[in-house]
C-alpha cells in the first residue's frame, strides 16, 4: 500500500484502518530501514494495544549506531525484537509436519544454505 509521505504509516488511515479490519492483535511488522520505517510505526501499534513483534534484520540503518537506536528506543516502549529465523521457527510451530516442512525447505533454500558454503 503506498502512503502519501507520512512518515509513521500508523498515521495514515488506509494503512491503520487496513490493519484493524483484520482483527488481529499480534502483528510481525518490519521496514526497510529500522530508524525510520519501523521506529514509528512499531511503537504508535503498540500504543494503540497491539503486540508488536519487529523482525530487525530484515531491515537495517544507514548506520550502525542508528540501527542500535532505534532498537533500543523500540525496545523501551514495549515492541518485541525479533531475527527472521526466530518469526519462522515461530510460525512452523513443528519442523516434522505440513507448513513446519514448508518453512524449514525455505529456510534451508534462502537462509542457511548460505552460510554452508
Amino acid at each position: 500500500m503506498k502512503r502519501p509521505g507520512v512518515v509513521d504509516c500508523w498515521e495514515y488511515d488506509d494503512y491503520r484502518n487496513a490493519v484493524l479490519a483484520t482483527g488481529r492483535k499480534k502483528l510481525i511488522m518490519a521496514g526497510l530501514t529500522n530508524d525510520v520505517c519501523i521506529v514509528y510505526p512499531a511503537i504508535s501499534a503498540v500504543e494503540n494495544g497491539f503486540d508488536v513483534q519487529v523482525v530487525v534484520d530484515a531491515g537495517g540503518s544507514p548506520t550502525s549506531i542508528a540501527d542500535e537506536t532505534a532498537i533500543r528506543r523500540m525496545e523501551k516502549h514495549g515492541v518485541t525484537l525479533t531475527s527472521t529465523n526466530q518469526v519462522m521457527a515461530e510460525l512452523a510451530n513443528s519442523w516434522s509436519e505440513g507448513t513446519g516442512q514448508t518453512i524449514q525447505t525455505i529456510m534451508y533454500e534462502e537462509i542457511l544454505i548460505k552460510f554452508m558454503s
